[in-house]
Parts: C-alpha cells; sequence; structure tokens
C-alpha cells in the first residue's frame, strides 16, 4: 500500500507523516487489496481538516474528517474508511 500525503496551508512534519502511516497500517490489516491512498491535510481557519480517497482494486473509497485537532481528524477519518471498507469487503465477499 503506497499512501500519497499532502499539505494544504500546513507543513506536513515527519510525526504527522508517521502518525498517519500507523493509522493507515490498520485498513492494510482489515483489506489486502487496497492499491494506493492519497491523504490530504487541509487548515481552514480553526478546522483541521484530513481528506483520504483509497484506490482498491475495482473500487475507490473517499471519506473527509473536520476536528479542532489535526491528529483527531486524521484518526476520524481512519474510523470512516475502515467501517466502508469493512462494508465493501462483506460485499464482495457475498458476491
Amino acid at each position: 500500500m503506497q499512501i500519497n500525503l499532502s499539505g494544504h496551508h500546513v507543513e506536513v512534519t515527519s510525526s504527522l507523516r508517521e502518525y498517519v502511516d500507523t493509522k493507515f497500517s490498520k485498513l492494510q490489516r482489515h483489506f489486502d487489496h487496497i492499491n494506493n491512498v492519497h491523504v490530504v491535510l487541509t487548515v481552514e481557519k480553526l478546522d483541521q481538516k484530513a481528506e483520504a480517497n483509497v484506490h482498491m482494486n475495482g473500487s475507490e473509497v473517499f471519506a473527509s474528517a473536520v476536528n479542532a485537532d489535526m491528529y483527531a481528524s486524521i484518526d476520524t477519518l481512519v474510523d470512516k474508511l475502515d467501517r466502508q471498507i469493512l462494508k465493501y469487503k462483506a460485499k464482495i465477499s457475498q458476491h
């Protein structure tokens, strides 16, 4: 799984990059067929926003989360993506 991390009005530090890598490794444990992930971290006034687009075999999943803390928004984002990926995994295993 390849993670592309970019920041909009925010500097992507090494600690932020490591945090994103450890959180997104959780998604890799649940579903093996994730090709790449594009994560965009944005700061808009007081809101810290995290968006991700996950490319899988045959499908794409998108989620975004807004919070006052960047780490909390990344946590919320990973939780949303985890639910969507597990739903997709159950859907394809039923066929």
